[in-house]
């Protein structure tokens, strides 16, 4: 769950992304200091008013920092520039932060490493294994004090990698001359050829030098098929795949692997991702206006990607994109891809050069994605929240599916109970949360208020022991709904979606009826870096709901329970996971009361799902017996 409200009122949207504010602090503040130090920060911006910072137009500063263009090299990070944000994190974490485990550490920064299967995680890479000797090492001067000294561990690294390199240089300049030799004969077998997807996805079982060798002879191949046209994205292939660095400079990668993989082990819902790579850590799915892409599923090839789904015209799906604008797509990360199909955000007057291949055609060609005239977004059925209605004794009660929390649920959840109330009278309102992740606490928030006008909702706190108390909006009688309410929970009910459960239960608004949820009581917040090179994703609070009962690692246990599959994964089964916070009871006294529901008499149904009938049969046999 990302804390946006409070996030808004130190940062702004641009262009769908939360864009946080820049904090500064000297390398040799205490972080108990530098902790403060960002408080205080944080205040300052808050005093200048929201205004300038609560919009989608930014003024000043980082705040109008946008996208930055990947260039396709390794991510890379000097020494005391990680420990910079190390500090930062541990210093900002909700919690204090446990010790990490070299050996976990190591694996997970083994991954970040290698985004081809060639440098560290392939069976025959020696940089695993000297991962996993030096971890702890590697540990201990990521968390060292700024200024202390060399990464003498990430220098030995770098020079293991440097001569690895080499190796894997060779053996792909070898495959070139190898597929210039023996080149596809047919327009069909230099198409396979083209969109063929060499790397593993998941756990990585191939030899670094067979993926080498195999990447080097399909280049060389549809060099060969293709004509000097393929020249530059061939040479880009082999930069990324076999980069020209020395030890230094190899050493900065593994410290910027490392660090992308030390924060997940610090928190366990955290991530840090470079400036170039950072919608890795957005939904962007909760945003309310999220930037377009140049498309919506993409594989890469040994030369670019190819598009499989949602290409946005004039491309179409099965392309093999090779160069964005200037920036060829080969040996690029699936993080720098991704990014860089964003800049296939068509805002008024931009345009966007495209190099790719297309089936049937001998040449690579170039198109130019063009803005479409800006006209109003209607609000689209692909947007809205689902809604049927269910006998109920009488009368007839309306189930809302709501399958996850984007920032403008409230606006969603006040358009489809316009719509249940027009369609007819109503006896009830059931908010289906089963399998609801979670997303935005201003989402959650603005739903809330639908059925708890201007209420206090939930205690968070921070670090330094801090509470915030967050409150309802006013929502009028017309958009929100007055009668009897209920939220249909799973284990998979997760963060926001506990939020919106846990405030009817609290207040006795609602009855909460199926089974203990996924118990994630703690938010996110996004920061950019100390560093200044990359944005945080981090759990700076810890929430209870309205009555003070703790969430994190707990769940909300319905009134009514229900038999329903078990959940796979829970909070409390989370290495690294913050532990539960018993707050303080925030509550209007004069709101906790009951909006009662009525009986049934045995009419439920028929239901397209079993289990809203068995939900409601229990709601109104047990409030008919309590009565």
């Amino acid at each position: 769950m990302v804390h946006r409200q409070r996030a808004r009122s130190v940062a702004c949207v641009a262009g769908g992304i939360l864009a946080a504010a820049l904090l500064w602090r000297s390398p040799a503040t205490p972080p108990e200091e530098a902790r403060q130090g960002i408080a205080r920060s944080v205040l300052q911006l808050l005093e200048a008013g929201d205004e300038e910072t609560d919009g989608a137009n930014c003024h000043g500063g980082s705040l109008e920092r946008g996208f930055t263009l990947p260039t396709g090299s390794p991510t890379a990070l000097g020494c005391d520039q990680a420990r910079l944000v190390v500090a930062q994190a541990r210093a900002m974490l909700a919690a204090p932060p446990r010790p990490i485990h070299p050996a976990k550490f190591a694996d997970a920064t083994s991954d970040w490493l290698d985004p081809h299967g060639l440098w560290s995680v392939a069976p025959d890479a020696p940089t695993g294994a000297a991962l996993r000797r030096e971890a702890a090492a590697l540990l201990d001067e990521l968390q060292a004090p700024a200024g202390s000294g060399p990464c003498a561990a990430a220098g030995r690294l770098g020079a293991e990698l440097a001569r690895w390199s080499q190796q894997i240089a060779l053996l792909f300049d070898e495959g070139i001359r190898q597929g210039e030799a023996r080149p596809p004969t047919t327009p069909t077998q230099a198409w396979t050829l083209a969109t063929a997807a060499p790397f593993e996805d998941g756990i990585v079982t191939r030899s670094a030098r067979d993926l080498a060798r195999e990447l080097g002879r399909e280049a060389g191949a549809l060099s060969a098929r293709y004509g000097p046209s393929i020249a530059p994205y061939v040479e880009a292939a082999r930069e990324r795949i076999s980069p020209p660095l020395d030890p230094e400079g190899w050493s900065h990668a593994v410290l910027a692997a490392a660090l992308r993989a030390y924060v997940p082990q610090l928190d366990a819902h955290g991530a840090w991702a470079p400036i170039e790579e950072e919608i890795s850590i957005y939904d962007l799915g909760l945003e309310i206006s999220p930037p377009s892409r140049m498309w919506a599923e993409m594989t890469r090839t040994a030369l670019g990607v190819r598009i499989d789904s949602g290409a946005s015209a004039p491309l179409i799906d099965g392309d093999v994109v090779l160069r964005i604008e200037d920036v060829p797509l080969a040996g690029m990360s699936v993080e720098q891809a991704e990014q860089l199909s964003l800049l296939g955000d068509l805002r008024p007057g931009r345009r966007t050069r495209v190099a790719l291949l297309r089936r049937g055609l001998a040449a690579p060609i170039e198109v130019t994605l063009e803005p479409e005239p800006e006209v109003p977004t209607p609000v689209t059925t692909a947007s809205e929240l689902t809604m049927h209605r269910t006998r109920y004794g009488d009368g007839e009660v309306a189930v809302i599916h709501i399958p996850d929390v984007p920032d403008d649920l409230g606006d969603r959840l006040s358009r489809v109970l316009l719509r249940a109330r027009e369609s007819g009278p109503l006896r009830g309102v059931v908010l289906d949360l089963r399998a609801n992740g979670g997303g935005s606490t201003d989402g959650a928030i603005a739903a809330i208020g639908h059925f708890l006008p201007g209420v206090t909702l939930f205690p968070m706190r921070r670090r330094d022991g801090g509470v915030e108390v967050e409150r309802a909006p006013d929502i009028p009688t017309t958009r929100g709904w007055a009668g009897p309410v209920a939220a249909l929970v799973d284990g998979d009910s997760a963060s926001a979606a506990e939020m919106i459960a846990g405030a009817l239960g609290s207040y006795r608004r609602g009855i909460v009826v199926g089974d203990r949820t996924y118990g994630k009581g703690c938010a996110q917040e996004y920061l950019d870096d100390e560093a200044h090179v990359g944005v945080l994703r981090l759990t700076t609070l810890l929430y209870a709901l309205p009555d003070g009962s703790p969430v994190q690692k707990t769940g909300i246990l319905p009134q009514l329970s229900l038999t329903l599959p078990v959940a796979v994964e829970r909070e409390d089964r989370i290495a690294h996971a913050l532990d539960p916070w018993q707050g303080p009871d925030v509550r209007d006294a004069a709101r906790v009361r009951e909006v009662p529901w009525p009986t049934h008499g045995g009419r439920v149904g028929p239901c397209s799902d079993d289990v809203v009938c068995r939900a409601l049969r229990a709601i109104g046999t047990v409030r008919a017996a309590a009565r």
